[in-house]
């Protein structure tokens, strides 16, 4: 990424999007108080969202959905289609900031051409938009734990169905925060879009069947870095990479595994928790390719990964892959439902640059450096970070603007270039401190003899 690029993404806003943003936060703020008695001020938000969708497919259904909040008459189609005219709304300041970025870094991109998804969806998801038709209406304010435990049979329904596990895991976490904040009513903050984020999601996912991957690929994969979420309960590796077939040029792919855990496995330790995708994780330890045999592919540029149809190859420098292969490789399509601006995450080379006060500078171009969210699972430090020349980054968009996520580094040690990247320690950490203090404190070795000693009983 070069300053002209970074000038081009920086210096210029695609038309619309504040307004969208508007309609998006007035729809937002009347979810707070709930549709149960519509003020003046909901009712303004409302017929905003519904002209922002006239002329649409949306625009009738809306309409009327928005007639019927002002008689108390809301069901759950009606909040459907102002759940699907919010989500148009997302999906359209996605497409804008992505397509801003695409022209100013000179990339292309796949259009998205899977099969729709079938509307037949389960009938348990009957029960999930019951719920979110409750809360809809309640309101975050009003809120409580008897609302929140009336989810849990429903989400235990869908649990129990492969089919239906998306939408369970997502309200069993939505659920979870609520329960969290509850009682809502006197919470000073609250966070107003990622709620209405979770609950449109919720809603749209209750409408549909399930997803088909729509391909199988054999040939090589070449990892540019991995991005790691921690949670309580869970952790998940994203790796972005670049994919080449003897029948297409290459394509950027992201391969996405996961694994629960508990409070206590954090830093370096979550990595064994991923063991049983060792080709994988020999593969980022290690800086070499992935050889693919029929391994399926989503139209997102998803990998449903395998570790039995991988094997991992020669050494491969992801510098020199983000170098010579990122600026051509075809990025992916978004999904319908991840078309949302907290969903953009674009791997870029950034080089020449120097980092002060939290941002990036490059021929005084300033771009924010998300040094905060550096994982603890590998050699990445803000110390390093500031002191780097070279990076393998993510470039995501929040309400502040443009910022990046480092996902590797290049920088001199000793008058030596050292590269750090954020998967080194996928087989274990190779810092002799970290390896000697976790070996005296190994979680999930503790866990894994008392649960032995559990079954033995």
């Amino acid at each position: 990424m070069q300053a002209l690029e970074l000038a081009a993404l920086l210096d210029n806003s695609p038309d619309g999007v504040p307004a969208a943003l508007e309609a998006i936060a007035g729809f937002d703020a009347a979810l707070v108080d709930g549709f149960a008695r519509v003020s003046e001020c909901q009712s303004a938000a409302l017929s905003a969202l519904a002209g922002a969708v006239a002329g649409s497919p949306l625009s009738q259904p809306v309409a009327q959905a928005v007639t019927s909040s002002t008689t108390g008459a809301l069901g759950s189609e009606q909040l459907s289609a102002l759940a699907a005219a919010r989500a148009a709304l997302v999906g359209a300041v996605h497409d804008a900031l992505l397509e801003h970025l695409d022209k100013a870094l000179g990339r292309n991109r796949s259009e998205w051409n899977a099969a729709p998804v079938p509307t037949t969806p389960s009938p348990l998801a009957a029960g999930a938009r019951a719920w979110l038709g409750e809360l809809a209406i309640t309101g975050w304010r009003g809120v409580d734990h008897d609302l929140v435990a009336a989810a849990d049979h429903t989400i235990e329904a869908l649990l129990a169905e492969p089919a239906t596990r998306r939408l369970a895991f997502l309200l069993d976490g939505f659920t979870a925060e609520l329960s969290a904040s509850a009682p809502i009513a006197t919470a000073e903050r609250l966070p107003v879009r990622r709620w209405a984020d979770l609950w449109t999601r919720a809603l749209l996912l209750s409408w549909r069947g399930t997803d088909s991957v729509t391909d199988q690929v054999t040939g090589r994969l070449l990892p540019l870095a991995v991005d790691t979420h921690e949670h309580g309960t869970a952790v998940q590796a994203q790796i972005y990479g670049v994919l080449e077939t003897a029948d297409a040029p290459p394509r950027r792919v992201r391969v996405s595994v996961a694994a629960a855990k508990v409070e206590t496995i954090v830093g370096p330790a979550i990595w064994q928790l991923l063991g049983a995708h060792n080709q994988l994780l020999t593969a980022l330890a290690q800086h070499r390719v992935l050889e693919l045999t029929d391994m399926p592919l989503s139209a997102s540029g998803d990998l449903i990964w395998h570790d039995d149809h991988a094997k991992a190859g020669e050494p491969a420098d992801p510098f020199v892959t983000a170098t010579v292969l990122l600026p051509r490789a075809q990025a992916p399509a978004a999904a319908p439902l991840d078309r949302d601006p907290v969903h953009i995450a674009e791997p870029v080379l950034l080089e020449g640059y120097r980092i002060d006060d939290g941002a990036l500078e490059l021929d005084g171009h300033r771009l924010r450096v998300e040094l905060d969210a550096l994982p603890a699972s590998g050699p990445l430090t803000a110390v390093a970070v500031r002191a780097s020349s070279a990076m393998i980054g993510l470039l995501r968009w929040d309400a502040n603007g443009w910022s990046v996520r480092p996902l590797a580094i290049q920088r001199k040690v000793k008058s030596t270039l050292t590269a750090l990247h954020g998967g080194d320690w996928a087989l274990g950490p190779t810092d002799p401190k970290i390896a000697k203090a976790q070996a005296k404190s190994d979680a999930v070795a503790v866990l894994r003899e008392r649960a032995g000693r559990l079954l033995r009983k």
